[in-house]
Formats: structure tokens, sequence, C-alpha cells
């Protein structure tokens, strides 16, 4: 690493929240972990920087990885110690041959750490979907991690006026959302409809929704969930799926009498109930973002409905870089509000384990500052 311009002092060791017990009964430890050094496993290269973070969120995707229920190789397996996609913080120390990041510069940490940069979908704007993409938080220390290593190429700079408490969601949440907003196709008045939406990536979309013209049904239960999406998220209605008897019926009832243009399911037990929220909507479409367990929720997808109704299914990942990029200008202009809770370190495991019991509304960060 270059020692020009390098005012930040680099301890040899940080915190992390290290996940202990890999499966269902996994739990986060803080534990004492190295700062990448050259040599290391993980470690920086002339072409790199070393970010030093101030927030991460939590993601289910995070969940997902530690329980390992997807059909994806352990963390352990591959040296892994702390999961994790949505960081921010600021550049401490840069490669030599790092040509235009200095430290002190903001930045995140994103779900994919790398990729080939050379394949097709990486030259057309779907390198997320790289099939040498390296997956922030499985296949490399995440962003539980308070340093980490990030590509000069691939590492997203951080603009003022946005903090880091909604900077480190955007890295995925808000940004994969808005890419499924993006790639639906749906034009301002359109009826967007939210399964989820009390979460942290369906609250944030219900906000992008609104702030791209679209009219929002959020779906979700409880009181607070409820005012954080007509208040916080700006939907024009709210369904409680505990006090409807049918919620197919109450979307096609709002949405026209017809249906919802689009269903951005985030909430995965109402998959199988999907398509049912397109009522007769000619062209309606649900859009895939929640990952759920291998092999555990499906759609019964009827093709002479998706034909007579011009009728799809299609699913998103996360987002490319200038999607993440524009989902940031989102928030700089004050489209993205703050949706979140902050736990300090010493509550890492709590935060999570609430995550994993349905338990938070919007987004839970973790701030590397508090202990």
């Amino acid at each position: 690493m270059s020692a020009k311009t390098q005012p930040f002092e680099i301890p040899k060791t940080c915190k992390g929240g290290v996940v202990v017990n890999e499966g269902p009964d996994f739990h986060v430890e803080v534990q004492d972990v190295d700062v990448p050094e050259p040599g290391m496993r993980s470690s920086y290269g002339p072409t790199d920087v070393l970010i030093k973070l101030n927030a991460t969120g939590i993601c289910m995707s995070d969940l997902h990885f530690m329980l390992n229920d997807w059909a994806l190789p352990k963390m352990s397996d591959l040296g892994t110690k702390c999961a994790g996609h949505e960081g921010a913080g600021v550049i401490v120390k840069v490669g030599d041959q790092v040509k235009n990041l200095k430290p002190g510069m903001r930045a995140g940490y994103k779900p994919i750490q790398d990729t080939c940069g050379t394949c097709e979908l990486c030259r057309n704007g779907n390198e997320c979907y790289c099939p040498n993409a390296v997956m922030t938080g499985l296949m490399v220390d995440g962003s539980y991690k308070q340093y980490i290593v990030s590509p000069e190429r691939y590492t997203t700079l951080i603009p003022d006026g946005v903090s880091d408490y909604i900077a480190g969601p955007i890295m995925c949440s808000a940004s994969t959302i808005y890419t499924s907003l993006k790639e639906s196709g749906l034009r301002p008045g359109d009826w967007a409809v939210f399964p989820g939406a009390g979460g942290g990536v369906g609250l944030q979309g219900v906000q992008l929704a609104k702030a791209m013209g679209l009219r929002a049904v959020a779906i979700d239960t409880g009181a607070d969930k409820q005012k954080l999406c007509m208040e916080t998220g700006g939907a024009e209605h709210f369904i409680d799926f505990k006090k409807v008897d049918n919620v197919a019926e109450e979307i096609v009832r709002l949405c026209d009498g017809i249906g919802a243009h689009g269903v951005f399911v985030t909430a995965v037990q109402t998959y199988p109930s999907s398509i049912s929220y397109l009522g007769g909507r000619v062209g309606g479409k649900v859009m895939c973002i929640g990952l759920p367990p291998a092999g555990t929720l499906h759609i019964d997808v009827d093709p002479g409905q998706m034909c007579f109704k011009k009728q799809s299914v299609q699913g998103t990942l996360v987002s490319n870089m200038a999607d993440v990029d524009k989902t940031l200008d989102f928030a700089k202009r004050g489209l993205l509000k703050p949706i979140y809770t902050v736990y300090p370190m010493s509550k890492f495991n709590e935060a999570v384990q609430k995550l994993k019991r349905g338990e938070i509304a919007g987004r839970a960060v973790v701030d590397f500052n508090q202990e």
C-alpha cells in the first residue's frame, strides 16, 4: 500500500461480528479479528483500498449465509468469519496503483465485493451476475468486520449529505429494490404492491416507488409497521394481512377493481399467493426479490393466465454499480428517509436474532463506534 497521503493510523486488530455455530442455532459474537495486511487471506493488493466501516446494515441474506440454508458452500468452508454486505465508512489506505480514490473519501461495501470485469455480463451492466463474482460475507469477510478490502474499480463512493446509517442499507436493500422497480417497467401512476412492506427492503421500496411516481400499497401487520409505511414510506394504502379475510381481493378492490401492475415480493411466505395479487391486470408482473431457504417456497404459474393476461414473473438479485449510485442520489435528495434502529456493538447478536424472528420494523444498523 502506498505511504503517500495516508493520514490514518491502522490498528493490527479490529472488532468484528463473527458467526459462531453456523446453522439453525448460530449466533454472532463480537471478537477481535485481524485487520487485512499483505499476505493474509482477504488481503489488499496494489489496486485495492482499505475501508474502515462506521456502520453496517443487517440483511436477511446475512442470516441465510449463517444459517447455511441456501444451496451454497458454508462460510467456514470458504474461510469466512464475518457476514454482512451493507457497509458504510471511510477509505483509510490505498494501494500503490490506485489512481483515483484517496484516504478520507467515504465509501460503501456492497453484496458483490468484486467481479471479473471482462465477461459479457460485466460489459453489459449485469456484472452482479458475473460467474466469477465474489459474494461479500460468504466468499470474503463482510461488513460485520470493521476494516475491509475493496477493489478500487468496484468501490462505491458515498455522497455528502447521506449518513452512514442510510448509506449502509442502500448498498443492498434499497438499491436492490430500486433495480426491481426499474426492471419491472412500471410507469408513473401504476399500482405497486409490497408484501412485507414494513421490513427494511419493502419500506425503502415504498419510498422509492412514491419518488418514481408509482402508487404504493403496503402489506404487513401491526400498528408500528402501518405507521412507518404510511407516514415515513408514503404508501397510499396499508393492508394488515391479519385483519383482512382475503388479501388478494382487497388488493384488487384498491387497485381500480382490476389488480396490481406490479407485486414486489420481499416477504417470501407470500410467493405462493403473489400471482393472485395481479388479479385481471393485463401486463401485471410479480417481481421476485426475497430469497427463501432453498427448495421451500414456489409460485404455481398457470400458462393460460400468463398468456391471456400477458402476465409474468421475473426475478432480480442485487444491483449493479450504476443502480447503487442512482439509489444514493435518491437519498441525497431527501427521498429516502431514515427507517433504521441503531444498535451498539454489544447488541450485535440481539439485532441479528430480532431480525431472524421478524421483530425488526425498518432496518437494523450496527454502529461500530458504539460499544
